[in-house]
C-alpha cells in the first residue's frame, strides 16, 4: 500500500506511507497540504479525479472512501439487484450512453416532458450503488420518492418535507442536502441533481461540493445560465453530454405545438408612465456608462445605488417602468378572449406578479396558486385540475418547475422575466404527448413598443 483515502467532513484525507513521505507523491487535483494532520486533503467532489491520478501514477490505493459507501448500502438494505421496467426510448438511450461514454459524469439537457427521470432511474440500476437524487422543491421530493417507490422494492429515504431519514436510495431538496452533505458526503456513490442549474446558485453549491461519489448525473431542460453560473456546475457535476431541444423531439415524443405572440398597446396613462419610467432609467446607464453586456453590469449598477442616489431612482424607475408593461390593463382584455376561445381546452395561466394573479382570479374565477398558497390547498386544485374539475389554473412562477403539473394544452404567459429559460420551462407545461394527438398552444402576450417586446423579439 502506498497511499490511503478517506472521507472526513467533505474532504478526501489522503495518507502516504511514511516511508514514502507526502511530499513524495505526484501533484495530485485538488490536494493540498493539511498543516494539522501533515496530510494531503481534497474537496470531497475531486475524488473520481484524485483516485484516477493515482491509478495513472502507478500507486496502490487503500480506499476507505469506498469502503465506507459500500458499508452505508449494507446498512441501509440496498438490494442485491435493482430492475426497472422501463424502456428507453432511442434519444434517451444515446442521452444514457452518452454520460457513461463520460466517465459516469455529466448533464443531460432535455426538454420537460421528455423523461429524464426515466434516464436517471435506468442509470441507478446500471451502476447499482447507493444514490442520492437532490431537487428543488418539496413537490418534486414527494414526486421522485413516489416515482422510486413504485420502481425499486426498497424503502426510500427522505431528506426533507420534515423528515432527515436515510436508505441507500435517497430523495433530498438542496436545502437540505446542502445542510447534511458534510455528514452523509460518503454515503453515496452516485448523486443526481434534478433542475442541475440550481449548483450554480453559490449557497447550493456545497450540496456538490461535500459529496465524495464519484458517479454524478445533472437533469435539467436550460443547462446555460444567464450569470454564467453553468460553469461551476460543470466543474462539480460534469460538462454537458447530451442535449435536445423542443423541436427536435416535437411531433413525436412531444405534442406539436404553436406560439402565438399577441403585442397589445399600453393605454394613453400607461404609456405616459412607462414612457418617465424607462427614460429615467435609460437616462441614467447611458451617462453611467453601463451597456448590459455581461451578467456583471447589472450587479454592478445594484452596488452602485447603496451609496448613488441616482442609481437607486433609477434602478426603482426600472422596475415601475416593469410592472407597467407586465400588467397592462389591456393584456387582461385579451386573456378574457382567449379564455372564451379555449372554454373546452386545459389551460394554465402563467404571470410574474402574485397581485395580478389574484385580479384574474376574482374577474374570470381561476383557481389561484402563488408562493403564498399552503401546500395541501396546492395539491388540491392540481388534483381537480388533473381529474377536470378545473379546466383552468392560474400561477404566479411557482409552476414554472419543481411541481408535478398535470396536462395541458394551452398557456398564456401574461408576463413574466423574458428569460429562455423560463420561456422554455412555461412551454414544456403543455407538450405532454396528447391522448388524441392534438396540438398545444402558448400565447406570449407583450406590451407593445416596450423592452418586453424587444426581449420577446430577440428570444424567438
Amino acid at each position: 500500500m502506498d497511499v490511503r483515502l478517506t472521507y472526513e467532513d467533505g474532504t478526501v484525507r489522503v495518507d502516504a506511507d511514511a516511508d514514502l513521505g507526502p511530499d513524495a507523491l505526484p501533484p495530485l487535483p485538488g490536494v493540498e497540504t493539511d498543516p494539522r494532520t501533515g496530510t494531503g486533503r481534497a474537496p470531497a467532489h475531486r475524488y473520481a479525479e484524485l483516485r484516477r491520478a493515482l491509478r495513472v501514477a502507478g500507486l496502490s490505493v487503500d480506499d476507505r472512501v469506498l469502503d465506507a459507501s459500500e458499508r452505508a448500502a449494507g446498512e441501509a438494505g440496498l438490494p442485491d439487484a435493482l430492475a426497472t421496467d422501463y424502456d428507453l426510448r432511442a434519444y434517451q438511450r444515446e442521452a444514457l450512453d452518452a454520460w457513461h461514454d463520460a466517465g459516469d459524469r455529466g448533464v443531460i439537457e432535455l426538454p420537460t416532458g421528455a423523461g429524464k427521470t426515466v434516464i436517471a432511474i435506468r442509470a441507478m440500476v446500471d451502476l447499482g450503488v447507493p444514490t442520492l437524487v437532490v431537487v428543488p422543491t418539496v413537490d418534486l421530493l414527494d414526486q421522485w420518492q413516489r416515482e422510486l417507490e413504485r420502481e425499486f422494492d426498497a424503502p426510500i429515504g427522505r431528506f426533507g418535507g420534515g423528515e432527515q431519514r436515510r436508505e441507500a436510495i435517497t430523495v433530498s431538496t438542496y436545502d437540505s442536502a446542502y445542510l447534511k452533505a458534510d455528514g452523509v458526503g460518503d454515503a453515496f456513490g452516485f448523486a443526481v441533481f434534478d433542475e442541475v442549474h440550481h449548483l450554480g446558485g453559490e449557497g447550493f453549491r456545497d450540496a456538490a461540493r461535500l459529496l465524495a461519489a464519484p458517479a454524478r448525473l445533472g437533469l435539467t431542460a436550460t443547462f446555460e445560465r444567464p450569470d454564467g453560473a453553468h460553469e461551476a456546475v460543470a466543474e462539480l457535476v460534469g460538462d454537458r453530454v447530451y442535449a435536445l431541444d423542443v423541436d427536435d423531439l416535437a411531433g413525436d415524443h412531444l405534442a406539436p405545438y404553436d406560439i402565438r405572440r399577441i403585442e397589445v398597446e399600453l393605454t394613453e396613462e400607461e404609456r405616459e408612465r412607462y414612457d418617465e419610467k424607462q427614460g429615467t432609467f435609460v437616462e441614467y446607464v447611458r451617462d453611467a456608462g453601463i451597456t448590459f453586456t455581461s451578467g456583471s453590469d447589472y450587479q454592478e449598477l445594484v452596488k452602485r445605488s447603496g451609496s448613488d442616489p441616482a442609481a437607486r431612482e433609477a434602478l426603482l424607475a426600472k422596475q415601475d417602468a416593469r410592472e407597467i408593461m407586465m400588467n397592462a390593463e389591456r393584456k387582461v382584455g385579451r386573456l378574457g378572449e382567449i379564455l372564451d376561445r379555449h372554454r373546452d381546452d386545459r389551460v394554465i395561466v402563467f404571470t410574474a406578479h402574485t397581485d395580478l394573479v389574484y385580479r384574474l382570479s376574482e374577474r374570470f374565477l381561476l383557481p389561484a396558486i402563488t408562493a403564498e398558497t399552503g401546500a395541501k390547498e396546492r395539491r388540491e386544485i392540481l388534483e381537480r385540475f388533473r381529474d377536470g374539475t378545473y379546466g383552468r389554473v392560474v400561477a404566479a412562477n411557482v409552476l414554472d418547475e419543481g411541481v408535478d403539473v398535470p396536462d395541458a394544452n394551452v398557456a398564456v404567459l401574461l408576463s413574466g422575466s423574458g428569460s429562455e429559460r423560463e420561456f422554455t420551462q412555461r412551454l414544456g407545461r403543455v407538450l405532454r404527448p396528447k391522448d388524441d394527438g392534438g396540438r398545444a398552444t402558448l400565447y406570449e402576450l407583450v406590451s407593445a413598443e416596450t423592452a418586453e417586446e424587444r426581449v420577446a423579439s430577440r428570444r424567438r
